[in-house]
């Protein structure tokens, strides 16, 4: 394995000092209302509820199969009255048994490769656990995101329309003069209309954002509501800032990812039932054993004469199965082959997701830097073709031109920008939840 990432490259000239990453990392993002929410899932999501109990399934199986290595011990007590044919009169008989069950003596290991088995399905669904808590608080994340991205499209849309609407006002009242053609006013309509839709369909991606994170803090969605943005109010800005990311990140890093140990436990499982099947080929050594009382008197039950015991053993190989135990190994063994692609699968897997949000937070950076610096550009161009309008140099389609680049660098900023936040929550994923 290659012992630090390829594309951590993209960090090493900005040198950003990063804080120590505590085990809440979603408190990185600095924002209140994302921390209420996180504490909400963990209370009253249901897929986490049900892997908790998925857990609990598998300690229980644990417990079947420790008790299947140890003897079993019952007691019986009776009492029969019978006759023979009528020819004699009815008796009475009392009976009480210790009686040990059979019980397999585990010479070759049979049961114990159960246990084994059991104990790795157990970690593993302790580690599948963990990975789905964590996959549900990045989902969080990241819808919560998303959402606040959409408020702040909605605010970017409202704010043009209102614009537009101020221009189709100037270009109305320039037609009402006989300065301009009835075209420039349908091509402000035009603007005016369009924006209003967009609007609805930013206010409609809106509610089905909310919707999603009231299903992931187990709420109904008529009565969720999101909490207002804390920083709606600071110099413009509508997103959480982003965490600074480390320069190098070290590939051992990946061995604290829980869906890695879980497909690391369920290999392990695998090589427990080879042992298993294994195991069946030899003889099995059984013993048995009971001791008890019997007679015809209650009161004189437990006394010398009635006293009863019996102690058996047997070997027993099955000598001709049609193949039956051959078959199982194999499967055994093919299913070890199995998961172990599978676990490498993962690994490989996890190597990926993490260089993709590398170079994700890396190379959006530079796109947040040249959009900011494009919508700077744009805005300034408006403003002087504006005025040239008013002039009477340059028709309305420059005009339309311009607010149209205004508009799409500022809603390419604000993509750019929740990108560039989504990729730092993958990232905190891809690596379990923290790069100290």
């Amino acid at each position: 394995m290659p012992t630090r990432f390829g594309q951590a490259s993209l960090f090493q000239l900005a040198r950003p000092v990063t804080a120590p990453v505590p085990d809440a990392w979603w408190t990185l993002f600095n924002d209140p209302v994302l921390n209420d929410l996180q504490s909400s899932l963990l209370d009253h999501n249901l897929n986490l509820q049900a892997a908790v109990a998925a857990v609990d399934v598998a300690q229980a199986a644990l417990g079947s199969s420790r008790a299947a290595v140890l003897p079993a011990v019952g007691v019986t007590g009776g009492a029969t009255r019978s006759a023979a044919n009528g020819t004699t009169a009815p008796a009475t008989s009392y009976t009480a048994q210790a009686v040990l069950a059979t019980w397999e003596v585990d010479l070759w290991g049979r049961l114990r490769a159960g246990v084994s088995a059991s104990e790795a399905r157990l970690d593993a669904s302790r580690y599948t656990l963990a990975a789905t808590r964590l996959s549900l608080q990045a989902t969080l994340v990241q819808t919560y995101l998303a959402a606040r991205s959409s408020q702040a499209l909605q605010a970017i849309l409202a704010r043009s329309l209102e614009s537009y609407a101020q221009s189709l006002a100037v270009v109305e009242n320039r037609y009402a003069a006989g300065i301009v053609t009835s075209a420039d006013v349908a091509q402000a309509q035009s603007q005016w209309l369009s924006t209003q839709a967009q609007l609805a369909e930013a206010r409609l991606q809106g509610a089905q954002l909310n919707h999603a994170l009231a299903l992931l803090v187990g709420q109904a969605p008529a009565r969720f509501v999101l909490a207002a943005n804390p920083f709606q109010d600071r110099a413009g800005i509508d997103l959480p800032p982003l965490p600074q990311i480390p320069e190098q990140l070290p590939s051992q890093l990946l061995e604290r990812r829980p869906d890695i140990a879980a497909a690391q436990a369920q290999v392990a499982a695998a090589n427990a039932q080879i042992g298993a099947a294994e195991a069946a080929f030899f003889p099995a050594l059984t013993l048995s054993a009971s001791a008890g009382v019997r007679g015809s008197e209650l009161a004189n039950l437990f006394q010398a004469p009635n006293q009863l015991w019996s102690l058996g053993t047997a070997l027993a190989v099955s000598l001709f199965d049609g193949g039956a135990r051959s078959a199982a190994k194999a499967s055994a063994v093919a299913s070890h082959q199995q998961v172990v692609a599978a676990y490498r699968q993962t690994v490989l897997t996890a190597f990926q997701e993490v260089e993709d949000n590398l170079a994700a937070t890396g190379y959006l950076a530079q796109s947040v830097q040249a959009q900011t610096q494009a919508l700077v550009a744009a805005q300034r161009a408006l403003v002087v073709i504006q005025n040239q309008y008013k002039a009477g140099t340059v028709a309305y389609l420059n005009v339309l031109t311009a607010q149209n680049t205004v508009l799409t660098s500022e809603r390419s900023l604000l993509d750019a920008r929740n990108r560039q936040l989504a990729a730092a929550n993958q990232l905190l994923k891809n690596i379990a939840g923290r790069w100290d």
